[in-house]
């Protein structure tokens, strides 16, 4: 590897980056799994508890800069906002899903980590 491979702006760490941003990989999920790709806004939103309705619309401008989703304004009033995957955002969704399943796959080591602090994560009930 030359040193092209470790500057800041590679695309590994811009990978990275993506992940980095707690909700995005989440929304990426969601829109592809439960959504087939697209959702309307509403819709979307009520398929990720925990999230709040600022965090949601921030991430999704974040997403839309990113070139990872489009969003449609529909000409109704109010009007129904459409949020798609881009093609960019399929291929990364791919590698989204891998990490899930492997999460999944793994659940028991993950739930055996201590939690970091201010983790919301819940400890596995006893089965005593």
């Amino acid at each position: 590897m030359d040193d092209e491979d470790w500057r800041e702006d590679c695309a590994p760490r811009r990978v990275m980056e993506i992940f980095s941003t707690k909700w995005t990989s989440m929304i990426l999920h969601t829109l592809h799994a439960r959504h087939r790709g697209a959702a309307r806004s509403g819709a979307l939103h009520r398929s990720l508890p925990g999230l709040s309705k600022k965090m949601f619309v921030q991430t999704l401008r974040d997403m839309e800069t990113s070139g990872l989703i489009s969003r449609q304004v529909g000409s109704a009033v109010p009007p129904a906002v459409t949020y798609t995957l881009t093609p960019l955002g399929q291929r990364f969704v791919g590698l989204v899903d891998m990490v899930y399943d492997w999460g999944r796959d793994n659940a028991d080591a993950l739930d055996a980590l201590q939690p970091r602090e201010g983790a919301r994560r819940l400890r596995p009930m006893s089965t005593e």
